[in-house]
């Protein structure tokens, strides 16, 4: 059974920018190694044509929030990301308190610069460190150092930047719960306004994937886990994420938008959307062509595949973003935003709230401690 009309969620913009110096040998993200000059003007030009044509989908909605990920979004030049970020206002409107988020490395020059993304119109930054050890930045391909580290969080700090973000790995490659807990300690001895705290998986298509590290066994894994976020909640940071902690209020916007099923453009290589088409009643995915040659190439540029989510597919890509999230899920929302009944997942939800997964109460879903912890196993439910 379908719903008559889907309820359309909010609306963010992600923007990709693929360049790296190097490439980590843990990272599965559409990002190239730099060989040649950043072509900046180019690139720019390319991503507002590629934003101009997707307007027509968004139904003049307001957006409100823009991510602008990678790669190392940090190497475009601020004039030219002042001059995308202007192009984007200017073509469409923006909530007054819009989050603009930039993903920045700690190195030396880029910390250097972020005064100048400020000005840009970056307000929130997030500075991939990953960890302050020396053993583990060599083993995950990093190029800076704990100092470099240290210095490009105080420098956001400075700058009294809307927020900003420490990214940390944890269980890493011959890293236990002491050394873990270092990261963490040290990340909050800097007080970030939000800390993302996420393990390290294997994925295809990497370096990692190909001669895999030695990484801790599952016991281990809990107990960093357990032992890390209890050390970020004595902190006095808010867990609202499986991987997300911040200060209270600092949620990121544009990262919740995501995993309440909310909609946003994709431009740049290899930038996904996802956007809710109410006259036919449909969700529909995008991606971009992931290669920064084929994306500039005019002839043929920001080939793409558009297409609907099938309804068989619509409920599991819901509860995969939705479950993630700490706070409770309105069953309202479920219909509203996938044009499902709530029948359709009755038998499921009922396997998840006899195993202990779910806590359901008439208006909301709530994902227990155990189905947090579980969270692939409860996932699994929605796939039978």
């Amino acid at each position: 059974m379908t719903i008559d009309t889907l309820k359309l969620p909010p609306l963010s913009l992600y923007i990709h920018i693929p360049w790296c110096v190097q490439k980590c040998p843990y990272c599965d993200f559409n990002s190239h190694a730099l060989k040649n000059e950043i072509p900046h003007q180019a690139y720019v030009d390319a991503l507002l044509e590629d934003l101009s044509e997707e307007l027509e989908n968004v139904h003049g909605r307001q957006l409100q929030s823009v991510f602008i990920g990678g790669g190392t979004p940090s190497l475009l030049e601020p004039l030219q990301m002042k001059r995308l970020l202007d192009g984007v206002k200017s073509m469409i409107d923006c909530v007054d308190d819009i989050e603009i988020t930039m993903e920045a490395n700690p190195g030396t020059v880029e910390a250097g610069r972020f005064k100048q993304f400020q000005d840009a119109g970056v307000n929130r930054i997030s500075i991939g460190v990953q960890s302050f050890q020396k053993d583990k930045l060599t083993i995950l391909g990093r190029i800076h150092d704990s100092d470099e580290a240290i210095a490009a969080a105080k420098q956001a700090n400075d700058l009294s930047l809307r927020s900003y973000n420490i990214d940390l790995m944890h269980s890493l490659p011959k890293q236990n719960v002491g050394d873990a807990l270092a990261d963490l300690k040290q990340a909050i001895t800097l007080s970030p306004p939000h800390l993302s705290w996420y393990q390290l998986t294997i994925e295809p298509n990497t370096q990692f994937h190909s001669k895999p590290p030695t990484i801790p066994g599952d016991e281990v894994l809990a107990d960093i886990f357990d032992a890390g976020r209890q050390t970020l909640l004595d902190a006095g940071y808010v867990q609202y994420e499986i991987s997300a902690f911040s200060k209270p209020g600092y949620q990121c916007h544009h990262n919740l938008n995501y995993w309440r099923f909310g909609d946003y453009i994709g431009i740049g290589c290899g930038a996904h959307g996802k956007i809710t088409d109410v006259l036919n009643n449909q969700v529909l995915r995008s991606s971009k062509v992931k290669h920064p040659k084929g994306y500039l190439d005019k002839d043929n540029a920001y080939s793409f595949e558009r297409w609907a989510v099938d309804k068989e597919d619509i409920a599991l890509e819901y509860f995969m973003n939705r479950f993630r999230l700490v706070e409770a899920c309105p069953r309202e929302e479920f219909s509203q935003f996938t044009g499902l009944s709530e029948q359709t997942i009755a038998t499921p939800m009922q396997r998840a709230i006899n195993k202990g997964l779910i806590d359901q109460t008439a208006t909301h879903w709530h994902v227990t401690p155990l189905g947090q912890r579980f969270l692939n196993e409860l996932l699994n439910l929605f796939m039978e």
